[in-house]
């Protein structure tokens, strides 16, 4: 029977029981900790975008940041928060100095939420401001004040402090902070904010040469051409080409880093190939322009709207409210200054030039047998089995599109299994016949000889780009055996070599899957490694029974359900740089030399009952 709904069925929540609520609105996901998008990474990124604001603003040139255990400290040495607003500041939302762009011209946070966020999902947050020898501190526990202490006197420096613990009630008991993010996070602070000092637990973190610096870094092999360095007023470009297959780039607004692009990424792209056709007087095809190019753009809007709260995509169209159009301004910063270093540097233009007409050569080579393996595939079609599609794809205006998802999976049996199960308006299934061609050291002709990985970019509908991708995630889901990690590595071997933006723009994910049913009359526990296993035999008691799956064949539909719904394992592969990807692929994939079976023998591990099963 259905529940009443009458005006007590309307609930009204303050800001503070709204933030713990619903933090993905504020946060993105919420995570563990073990993802650099996670949600406690957010938290100190709202922290610090407050201090780099003030340092924006020529206020402070040293932002220290401590972790010990869960407690993050951020310490600028800007103005500091007015003390007489300093509580308001932290806990009432919409209270800021950042709705009056004269005080804060171009900043990251203008909405007077992220640092009221920190404070609702943290379980203890201390605010200290400092102002001219005068000092005040309140303190807060999940998001309520637990103390106010008296103003005071100090000898310390103008700044801000805030140090706050996020809730495990939120996160999980066994969320951690990873050093290694914090580390990437300040790096990017420092290439974008030259002349700022940021220190992490004693390690100092400053750069000399802003975005020339962050590719340099990122950068493990030779460029085709020394690097372009370009700059003017509210933008920044460094940009060169390798030679792996896709295209890498760094993007940021107001020292924000939009890892999802948006507005300004989209100008950047258009306004290089703009360029570079107007430069070398021949209208090349966009791809073959941008076929390995490696490129940070960093621009200064006003006011910018992001598509957000996590600002990774940037959906502002002007620069300003008197200013040009964002791609009005980079292409026009494009069009006079890349064109101009390319004059100034022309073995850099000779070279670049080679990389184009080799990818333009490449493409026409392959444009043949293209053409056979479509009408091969359009017949395949009518008959193939492969793809069980879904009904809501990533490029819909529905709004599950970026819940569409495709499972790559192996044989009939799992395809059987997962399909039975599946949500067939977010979730399809991909069938392999078996084992994957190891692609290495082949080119991209093998897509289109190879029916299997040619049916699985068609699928994708990647073949012209990223930018048609037909489901957000891309989930590779083989058996937890030999053969399945075997068939696991070609897979991510195919992608790394020809469609690396699948995993740098972060679509990429592998499925975990249960290696133990311990179950009673009453109760069934899935386990995922031998520490969980051991976990449900305490619980369960050691007579309860244990199966081992030893492939998702063996799933029936009825749980594979529980294992890709909400409760869905997946892990996203990462990848720092596009362009160690050779050295990668030939260490794992190549021939078997000396270096590779030592590294096998170190890293060996037997384990009991995967031997006994």
């Amino acid at each position: 029977m259905a529940s009443n709904y009458t005006e007590a069925s309307i609930k009204t929540l303050s800001p503070l029981e709204h933030i713990r609520l619903r933090p993905g609105m504020y946060i993105g996901r919420l995570g563990s900790g073990s993802h650099a998008e996670d949600g406690i990474y957010v938290l100190l990124k709202e922290t610090i975008d407050n201090s780099i604001d003030e340092f924006t603003m020529g206020y402070g040139k040293k932002i220290e940041v401590e972790l010990v255990d869960r407690t993050i400290r951020v310490r600028d040495y800007g103005r500091g928060i007015p003390l007489g607003k300093l509580i308001d500041c932290v806990s009432i939302i919409n209270t800021g100095a950042k709705y009056d762009s004269e005080t804060f011209q171009k900043a990251v946070g203008l909405n007077g939420v992220g640092q009221k966020a920190v404070n609702a999902l943290s379980f203890t947050f201390r605010a200290q401001a400092i102002r001219e020898g005068d000092t005040k501190v309140v303190e807060f526990e999940q998001g309520k004040i637990k103390k106010e202490h008296k103003l005071a006197k100090t000898s310390e420096k103008n700044g801000t402090i805030i140090e706050f613990t996020p809730d495990e009630a939120l996160f999980g008991k066994d969320f951690k902070f990873r050093p290694e993010f914090i580390e990437e996070m300040l790096w990017n602070y420092a290439f974008l904010n030259r002349g700022l000092t940021l220190i992490f637990n004693g390690k100092s973190y400053k750069s000399e040469h802003g975005l020339k610096d962050l590719l340099t870094k990122k950068l493990t092999g030779e460029p085709l051409y020394a690097m372009a360095h370009l700059e003017a007023e509210d933008i920044e470009v460094a940009m060169t080409h390798g030679a792996h297959y896709g295209e890498e780039y760094y993007s940021f607004v107001n020292g924000q880093h939009t890892t999802m692009g948006g507005t300004h990424l989209n100008a950047f792209r258009e306004g290089v190939v703009a360029t570079l056709r107007n430069f070398f007087k021949k209208d090349y095809d966009a791809a073959d322009i941008r076929q390995s190019i490696i490129a940070a753009v960093s621009i200064r809007v006003q006011e910018p709207v992001f598509e957000s709260q996590t600002k990774t995509k940037l959906g502002s169209n002007d620069i300003g409210p008197k200013g040009p159009s964002i791609r009005q301004f980079i292409g026009g910063f494009l069009q006079q200054h890349l064109d101009n270093w390319l004059h100034r540097n022309p073995e850099a233009a000779d070279a670049l030039k080679r990389k184009i007409e080799d990818s333009e050569r490449e493409r026409k080579e392959l444009s043949g047998i293209r053409n056979l393996a479509r009408e091969r595939a359009k017949k395949a079609s009518l008959h193939n089995r492969k793809l069980r599609d879904c009904r809501v794809h990533l490029d819909s205006k529905d709004k599950r599109a970026e819940d569409s998802t495709i499972f790559i999976v192996e044989g009939d049996s799992a395809s059987g299994s997962l399909t039975a199960c599946r949500d067939v308006q977010t979730q399809a299934v991909f069938a392999l016949k078996g084992k994957p061609l190891n692609t290495f050291g082949l080119t991209k002709k093998v897509i289109y000889e190879n029916e299997e990985f040619h049916l699985l970019q068609s699928a994708l509908n990647i073949e012209e780009g990223m930018e048609n991708l037909r489901y957000n995630r891309v989930i590779i889901a083989t058996d937890a055996d030999v053969d399945g990690m075997h068939i696991r590595l070609l897979l991510l071997s195919f992608i790394l070599q020809f469609f690396p933006e699948l995993i740098t723009q972060e679509h990429l994910y592998i499925l975990e899957t249960p290696l133990f049913r311990v179950r009673t009359k009453k109760q069934t526990i899935y386990c995922y490694s031998e520490a969980e296993k051991q976990a449900a035999l305490h619980k369960l008691g050691q007579s309860a029974e244990i199966t081992r799956f030893k492939g998702l064949g063996e799933v029936s539909p009825g749980e594979f359900k529980d294992f890709i719904g909400e409760n869905i394992r997946a892990e996203k592969v990462t990848l720092d740089r596009l362009h160690n990807v050779g050295e990668l692929l030939s260490f794992y994939m190549g021939k078997n030399t000396p270096d590779r079976q030592a590294f096998i023998i170190e890293n060996l591990k037997i384990e009991k009952d995967l031997v006994e099963a």
